[in-house]
């Protein structure tokens, strides 16, 4: 599968961090601007070497910024002049290009814009900045009309010498603890009070007068056309050149892809002993069954190869596992799906009922025994796509566990399979002095006994004394994700309540899935999903935490746009887009962006 190259542009959907963007006029194919506030790049990133140029057009350059900034940056004051927002974590590295000698500015992580003077030159009307942002060491670079040694005496970012600025300080003007696992985009920003009219290249144009290429990926792909010559290993914001998981990418596996690690099956209940749901594309491990239009309020309920068939719990409610017949609920995981049978407790095969079930890929139900923490585990992972299913018995005080994985989980679903008590999630954008839980609407509340206030590392789970997570010798079981370029992702947004021009999210992928839970503020956990929704606006949702029906929303109430890149909220409902609340959100993909058409 070849990739689409689509390179990054100026993202007219650019609300993020909490503002609505006023970002004057874009043209060019989105390549100029006349811009008042701030305008950020389509494509996101957290690893890598990056190169783009920008040119300033208009002949004033007071209040020009030019850099990278995370997703929380907030996108409508003016970039440099009242940014970062003051949600935690905001950060941004760029050059205020109309100070003489121009300024630094890096905030990490703080609310307001202290900065230090760096000696270098000014700039003029239709010079280019090029930016060359080194992500795997933490270190950014600026050059003037292709000279980084005239930007800055001994600047090299191809040996890594004198970064304008750096994490480790080494050198560097300006010092920045980048948050990991945050999202950068390149930007740019104007706090004058009349428009600047500026032009980016991200490697798809050569209207600056040149015609040299940067270097593609590994697989040849992905060049780029430039002023100046990027340095060496720096890389155009293309979506050829994005990183993404070998074993998941549709170029590399034959039957590893995403579709094939997570999928959604719709059907139609007959309430039959034997109900064959098929066309999932592989057997799945962990299957999430909701009834969508029975009056009576059937419970959402969860199966697993680990625990067996049989086995049954419930996300909206704090009860304990359930057991059935070999003809009732869910009767058996298949090759291409899986068998309902006739309701002993839960509503997966209600006759004439529209049902949705959401599908996880684990290990086809083969388990193995884990000894890498001081409580055993039995866990079934996928590594690939960062999924694992872990079964422990608690101990009652802090103790760790294995879960299998190569890489520390992003979010965590506990749940005492022997008594009546909740569902503990943990996010890693959170904390680990944090929890929310399943079952309830309530924010993520301060619980230093369910985790130990320690995050899991890439081998195991850190455990308090909390009985929703570690009671002496009760049953648990736990669901982990960890992020996967290109498939799925978690992570949070700030709401801005507005259903025009609300939050835009990256997620690297087409969504096939998004789950949103208010963090600051106590609202439930709402489902949207492409199959159920099939064209946009997608505004059919159901709620984890709930037993209702399928609601579809009214206008401007919830509603998400699916993107080829992420998704955008457009509403003006507190529960998804309050004006400055904070929100945690799970997405699953079936399209990475690497190989999908922008739209």
């Amino acid at each position: 599968m070849a990739s689409s190259g689509n390179f990054a542009t100026l993202n007219p959907l650019g609300a993020q961090g909490g503002g609505t963007p006023d970002f004057g006029t874009l043209s060019n194919g989105n390549l100029s601007c006349a811009l008042t506030d701030t305008a950020f790049g389509t494509i996101g990133v957290t690893s890598g070497k990056w190169y783009w140029e920008w040119r300033m057009v208009s002949s004033a350059v007071s209040g020009s910024t030019v850099g990278w900034a995370n997703q929380q940056v907030n996108s409508q004051p003016e970039l440099g002049y009242n940014s970062p927002s003051s949600a935690t974590g905001a950060q941004m590295v760029i050059m205020d290009v109309s100070n003489s000698p121009m300024t630094i500015i890096s905030d990490a992580p703080k609310a307001d814009t202290s900065g230090g003077s760096a000696d270098v030159n000014t700039i003029a009307q239709n010079n280019i900045i090029g930016i060359a942002a080194d992500f795997d060491n933490d270190k950014w670079y600026f050059s003037i009309n292709g000279s980084f040694d005239d930007m800055r005496s001994g600047q090299n970012p191809s040996n890594g010498s004198s970064p304008m600025c750096s994490a480790s300080g080494g050198g560097g003007l300006q010092t920045i603890a980048r948050t990991a696992g945050y999202t950068w985009f390149p930007a740019i920003g104007n706090w004058a009070a009349p428009t600047r009219d500026y032009t980016v290249n991200f490697g798809q144009d050569d209207t600056f007068g040149g015609a040299i290429s940067a270097e593609g990926n590994a697989d040849g792909n992905g060049f780029g056309v430039f002023k100046y010559a990027p340095p060496t290993g720096f890389l155009a914001l293309c979506t050829a050149n994005l990183p993404i998981s070998d074993d998941i990418d549709p170029a590399q596996t034959s039957d590893d892809y995403p579709s094939k690690q997570f999928n959604i099956a719709l059907y139609t209940g007959d309430a039959s002993t034997s109900n064959a749901i098929t066309g999932l594309g592989f057997q799945p491990d962990f299957v999430w069954i909701k009834a969508r239009n029975d009056n009576n309020l059937y419970s959402n309920a969860m199966f697993d190869t680990s625990r067996g068939r049989a086995k049954s719990i419930f996300s909206d409610n704090s009860r304990d596992e359930d057991s059935s017949s070999s003809t009732q609920d869910l009767v058996s995981f298949d090759s291409d799906g899986f068998t309902v049978g006739t309701s002993y407790n839960t509503g997966s095969n209600l006759s004439g009922k529209t049902h949705v079930a959401w599908c996880w890929k684990a290990n086809g139900g083969t388990t193995a025994s884990n000894t890498e923490g001081a409580t055993n585990s039995t866990v079934q992972t996928n590594t690939k796509a960062g999924f694992s299913i872990i079964q422990y018995v608690g101990t009652g005080s802090n103790t760790t566990i294995g879960h299998g994985l190569d890489t520390a989980p992003d979010f965590m679903i506990h749940k005492n399979r022997d008594t009546t008590d909740n569902f503990v999630v943990y996010a890693r954008s959170q904390g680990a002095s944090k929890r929310a839980q399943l079952n309830g609407t309530i924010t993520w509340g301060t619980s230093t006994g369910s985790f130990n206030s320690t995050d899991p590392s890439s081998t195991l789970i850190t455990l308090g004394s909390s009985s929703g997570t570690n009671a002496s010798s009760g049953n648990y079981v736990c669901y982990a994700w960890h992020n996967v370029e290109g498939y799925q992702r978690f992570g949070t947004y700030i709401g801005n309540n507005t259903d025009n021009d609300g939050p835009f999210v990256y997620t690297g992928f087409r969504p096939r899935m998004i789950v949103i839970k208010g963090a600051t503020e106590a609202y439930p956990w709402f489902v949207f999903d492409s199959a159920r929704n099939p064209h946009n606006l997608v505004d059919k949702h159901l709620r984890w935490n709930s037993n209702d029906v399928e609601a579809t929303e009214p206008t401007g109430a919830r509603k998400i746009d699916f993107l080829s890149n992420g998704f955008r909220v457009m509403a003006d409902a507190a529960s998804i887009n309050g004006d400055g609340d904070t929100y945690v959100y799970m997405a699953w993909g079936d399209v990475p962006f690497k190989y999908n058409n922008t739209f």
